[in-house]
């Protein structure tokens, strides 16, 4: 009933309405003249149809009003939930925006950090050569003085070799007296 009425209330506000109702009215106060019927006859017809269609057509429009009051409350109940929803976007975008920022500090700070343990690097590379330095001069000497211990012992070895040769020559020349 309610689409009815809204399509009744639609109807009677076009021009095909204005038309037919038009038509309506002047074949209407032509029929007396042409003696179909009386002039009374067709005022009090044309009055009683006319007044029923006044009647129906203000209760359509107040059920179309009505209709549409109910709609405009829905769309403001949804604007207004909108609204939030707005607000609440809103209040999520600037905490993303402080989050942003909160990560554009910390990556600053790991830059700083990262700054910091390269140098720290550098110097343990320094550390490590200079190391590395002591270490392959340690054994340059301590080859050096391998070599020089091995050279004194092969003369200590020959001097003894020399001395025990020595000592056998003495006893065969005391046996040999």
């Amino acid at each position: 009933m309610e689409k009815g009425a809204a399509n009744i209330t639609k109807w009677v506000g076009s021009t095909t309405s204005v038309v037919l109702h038009t038509i309506l009215f002047i074949v209407s106060f032509i029929l007396p003249y042409l003696g179909v019927v009386s002039f009374e006859r067709m005022l009090l017809f044309l009055t009683t149809i006319v007044s029923l269609e006044a009647i129906y057509l203000s209760i359509f429009i107040q059920m179309s009003i009505n209709m549409n009051n109910q709609n405009i409350e829905i769309i403001q109940e949804d604007i207004e939930e909108l609204g939030e929803d707005i607000e609440e976007i809103s209040e999520d975008i600037e905490e993303i925006g402080e989050d942003i920022e909160e990560l554009g500090e910390d990556i600053e700070e790991i830059s700083e950090d990262i700054e910091e343990i390269q140098k720290d690097v550098d110097e343990i590379q320094k550390d490590v050569d200079e190391i590395q330095e002591d270490v392959d001069e340690i054994q340059e000497d301590t080859n050096e003085e391998d070599t020089k211990a091995g050279k004194e012992s092969e003369i200590l070895l020959s001097i003894q070799a020399t001395l025990v040769h020595l000592q056998k020559e003495i006893e065969q020349l005391k046996h040999s007296k």
